[in-house]
């Protein structure tokens, strides 16, 4: 009898080794994978500076004090006010001043270049180069990328704007950062991937 009985003994404690393995393998296989998460912005400014004059730089910014909260980046009701026929380099500063000392995103963006672009919109006959209305709406409109990732498709972190002659009151411009990881390409556009921001500013040009 004492033979069976360990028998018995035995074989239940296999079959609850056996158990254990499974579920261990079944947990391993059900590790998630690691998601590219957006980046936290909470300062964003747009530097405009005139090409033929260094020292006309407009600044426009936009704040999130509450980073991945509740709140949204809020945009200067100042706005972009520039000149009538001049022409600027478009740069940007991204920041995430939750830690410290602050984040530097843009240095993010710039390094990840094959994942992230940034679009344009602005109102149409704003600019004489580059004219029409941005490409926000269709990712082949004209905007003048000064960089490119590896692949040559465009970044954004630096652009060329040229006014028109006539002035503009109260007309908008619009930039959207999309985070494109694994999809971006010389086609993908602005509704493709994570909006990392999209900032709306009033523009005025005199």
């Amino acid at each position: 009898m004492k033979t069976i009985e360990q028998f018995r003994t035995l074989r239940l404690m296999a079959l609850l080794f056996m158990g254990i393995a499974v579920i261990s393998c079944s947990d391993d296989d059900d590790t998630p994978e690691e998601e590219n998460e957006v980046e936290v912005i909470t300062d964003v400014t747009l530097v405009f500076t005139n090409t033929a004059d260094a020292s006309d730089v407009v600044r426009a910014s936009a704040q999130d004090p509450d980073g991945a909260g509740i709140q949204e980046l809020v945009v200067d009701p100042a706005g972009i006010t520039l000149s009538t026929d001049a022409t600027y380099t478009l740069t940007f500063e991204i920041f995430n001043n939750l830690e410290t000392p602050g984040e530097d995103i843009g240095e993010e963006v710039a390094e990840e270049d094959d994942e992230h672009q940034i679009f344009f919109s602005f109102t149409d006959g704003a600019f004489a180069n580059p004219t029409g209305n941005g490409n926000v709406d269709n990712a082949g409109d004209a905007v003048n990328y000064n960089d490119q990732d590896g692949n040559g498709n465009p970044l954004g972190l630096s652009t060329t704007w040229t006014t028109g002659a006539n002035p503009v009151a109260g007309g908008n411009f619009t930039a959207r950062l999309q985070h494109q990881p694994d999809i971006k390409s010389a086609t993908t556009g602005a509704a493709d991937g994570d909006t990392d921001f999209n900032l709306s500013f009033v523009l005025n040009i005199q």
